[in-house]
């Protein structure tokens, strides 16, 4: 007798479509009934047909096909909002974060951070380092031109950096670049950087506004650069109505092509940042930086439509402590403030815990180990018996300042700071200033402890040099130098292997934690909120707006 089985296989062809890049072919798995006849001869005079439903695993490869991505388009307004004003326009003066998101908009430095932090071209197109590190030539572009509309030769940038250099312009990043010696340009496109020593982060510190590149042409013709725009950046100031709006309009002779995207940027000014939330919410906003977390958070709680990014932040949230005022001189009472004080415990209060307890250098690679740092962790035992040999153990009092607007946190953090001190017998007031007198007061050194956002850099020199080199332009914030500090900031500065530098500020931080001038608390996050037809934007850890310059608006 023949036997004949047939089988009937159902093979499944499944098309999904997904919003991004073709991945690479999926397999899935789906259970399938397929029913399956079959002609079974049994010992009986009649044939019988049986059905046979049988469960059977199928392997579907199933190649994702994404639909077209929209091409990046030209034009339009973006309306943004943020909760400060910039304090001034002068690039080489500022040091409020308000006042960096606007100028790194407006004016370009040598060399710019991409998105992994790594130092790319801005206006120079290349450089390179003599054998001996101590001549850095840069190739500028030739095809930038300032907003004046004259073009930007060598002669522009050696001016520049002799202005940051001069200390009559009161420049934030001179003791930056102290070693420097002299600055020749052999031509138009070209400028030789002679140094003193070897400086491994030069290149970093010339990514900031504070090294800027300015016109020579309208400086020296008398236009102020508190006053004009003089810069060669993505946006051109359009007006200014201080504490409302500051409107920026395109650059059209920028030097990349095709960029802005946008025709403007109108920036409004709105204290309240749980307001900026309503006008997102509301679609009468555009895209804000939020610099609250509690904020952030409630942005997109509540299936909320909204564009968010938060991206770990390297500007840092410190009490600084004044070592020249006399609550402060005596080094075992700084100690015992940072021994009584939680970090975590100032993190989770004004922050929601959203953020991380980390050391001074707050770059991942140069983060000392916590464990090695003086009183890290609370030791409310060991503040008192400090006091105690201090002869502080009762009547200790002293203010702290903190800005109402920069970081919107501050002042929260100043009342967890607050009740934990008062736990050992410290008396603290606090005292809130509009951002503009804080930072005035700040840079003047005029304060017994303040709360602040100091900026982070990949570098830790960038960093710590301006702040705790007896010779840095910031030292008298800081209020504080140690000879073994500056030899140690002398010898990061001059070597170049990162696996060398790192044990050398290991040491930094060991020393500064140990020396209590401050009291690192903790880094956050960085908040971009915006509605999904703002594209094309690159948010980075330092904080950057740069990147502003590809932004469109897909509408």
């Amino acid at each position: 007798m023949k036997r004949s089985v047939v089988l009937f296989a159902l093979l499944v062809v499944a098309t999904l479509l997904i919003a991004c890049a073709a991945p690479a072919p999926v397999t899935v798995k789906e259970t399938i009934q397929v029913p399956v006849p079959q002609t079974v001869q049994v010992p009986v005079p009649q044939t019988v047909q049986v059905p046979v439903q049988q469960t059977v695993q199928v392997p579907v490869v199933v190649t994702a096909t994404p639909p077209p991505t929209a091409a990046p388009k030209r034009g339009g307004t973006l309306i943004a909002a943020r909760a400060a004003d910039a304090t001034g326009i002068d690039p080489h003066k500022q040091t409020a974060f308000a006042s960096f998101r606007m100028l790194e908009l407006i004016y370009d430095p040598l060399f710019a951070f991409d998105k992994d932090l790594k130092i790319v071209p801005n206006l120079a197109e290349s450089w390179k380092f003599s054998d001996d590190a101590k001549t850095l030539t840069v190739t500028l572009r030739k095809n930038v031109k300032f907003h004046t509309g004259d073009p930007m030769t060598s002669d522009d940038v050696k001016f520049t950096f002799d202005r940051v250099a001069d200390e009559k312009t009161g420049a934030a990043a001179r003791s930056t670049f102290a070693g420097i010696d002299k600055i020749d340009t052999p031509d138009a496109n070209t400028v030789v950087f002679n140094l003193k020593a070897p400086n491994a982060a030069i290149l970093s510190s010339m990514t900031n506004p504070n090294s800027a590149i300015i016109s020579k042409k309208a400086v020296t013709g008398g236009a102020d650069p508190a006053k004009v725009d003089v810069g060669t950046g993505a946006f051109m100031i359009d007006k200014w109505d201080l504490d409302r709006t500051f409107t920026m309009k395109a650059n059209k002779d920028f030097w990349l092509p095709g960029l802005p995207r946008l025709d403007a940027i109108e920036w409004r000014t709105i204290p309240d940042e749980a307001t900026i939330l309503a006008g997102l919410r509301a679609k009468t906003l555009d895209w804000s930086f939020i610099n609250d977390p509690r904020v952030a958070i409630r942005a997109g709680a509540g299936g909320s439509t909204l564009s968010i990014s938060r991206a770990p932040a390297l500007a840092y949230h410190v009490l600084q402590l004044n070592a020249k005022r006399p609550a402060f001189t005596d080094l075992k009472v700084r100690q015992a403030i940072s021994c009584a004080i939680d970090r975590q415990e100032v993190l989770d209060t004004a922050s929601l815990g959203e953020g991380e307890v980390v050391s001074p250098a707050t770059p991942p690679y140069y983060r000392a180990n916590l464990n090695d740092l003086f009183c890290y962790k609370k030791d409310e035992a060991k503040a008192k018996q400090l006091l105690t040999e201090a002869g502080k153990a009762t009547g200790l009092k002293f203010k702290i300042m903190a800005a109402t607007g920069e970081p919107p946190t501050a002042v929260a953090e100043a009342q967890s700071i607050q009740a934990q001190l008062k736990k050992i017998g410290i008396e603290t007031e606090i005292e809130t200033l509009e951002l503009g007198v804080y930072v005035d007061r700040w840079l003047k050194g005029d304060f017994d402890s303040t709360i602040a956002l100091n900026g982070g850099n990949p570098d830790p020199d960038v960093m710590f040099y301006r702040y705790w080199h007896s010779t840095g332009n910031l030292n008298n914030v800081a209020n504080y130098s140690n000879p073994d500090i500056d030899k140690l900031l002398d010898q990061g500065r001059a070597v170049a292997d990162p696996e060398k530098r790192k044990p050398i500020y290991n040491d930094i931080q060991k020393k500064l934690t140990e020396a209590a001038p401050w009291v690192w608390l903790y880094v956050g996050y960085e908040y971009r909120v915006g509605q999904p037809f703002v594209k094309g934007f690159t948010p980075l850890p330092n904080g950057s707006l740069i990147y502003l310059r590809e932004a469109w608006l897909d509408k």
